[in-house]
């Protein structure tokens, strides 16, 4: 798999090379998707920080507001509301477009540290084993083609804490996510045994 870049994700008609007002404000949506972005976090999270960083030294004041995935993309349709962020290339829905890449995230196959997986394709590995993945999220090419085509195999969560949880209890032999997520939420939560190792990733922006 590879790195993606986060992006903040903005309404086609807000244009951000237009001129800027001093201490104007920007309001987006985003997802608790820590250590990216947490409403319960630090400077609301390391992108949300990065974010906001590039937009301060415009002049700009960064606002965001926390949803669940979905319920925050139809938020950022509202008037009053630039955007939302992070988001990767495939998350940039009609009526929206993706801005510069302002992160980076990974996409890895993960798998608890007692189990045994071995693939030498991906679609073996989506062919031999029950893959976890978040329903919410829309996936790379890579990933949602072969969601298409071995449906038997995949099974949904509905975010990233009960994927966890899935893969922590043996329920999916693998899970398809950030590490970084993963990793944050297993030491958050105390789940210790919930995902060993990953075994293949890709970086995508956002």
């Amino acid at each position: 798999m590879s790195k993606a870049i986060f992006f903040l994700t903005v309404l086609v008609v807000t244009l951000i090379t237009v001129p800027l007002q001093a201490k104007e404000i920007w309001k987006i949506t985003s997802l608790n998707w820590e250590p990216y972005s947490g409403d319960a976090m630090t400077h609301q999270g390391n992108s949300i920080q990065k974010l906001r960083a590039i937009l301060n030294a415009e002049g700009v004041k960064l606002v965001a507001e926390f949803y669940p995935w979905l319920r925050a993309k139809e938020v950022a349709r509202k008037k009053g509301y630039i955007g939302y962020f992070p988001a990767w290339p495939e998350e940039v829905i009609e009526g929206f477009v993706g801005s510069k890449p302002i992160d980076w995230s990974e996409v890895a196959v993960m798998k608890r540290g007692d189990t045994q997986v071995e693939y030498n394709s991906i679609d073996k590995l989506f062919e031999v084993y029950s893959i976890g993945l978040v329903k919410t999220y829309i996936y790379p090419e890579i990933i949602d083609s072969r969601i298409q085509k071995y449906t038997k195999n995949i099974e949904w969560s509905s975010n990233e804490y009960s994927l966890l949880k899935m893969l922590a209890s043996g329920r999916s032999h693998v899970a398809i996510t950030d590490p970084s997520v993963m990793l944050y939420l297993s030491e958050k939560e105390g789940i210790s045994d919930g995902c060993g190792s990953f075994l293949t990733t890709s970086n995508y922006p956002i």
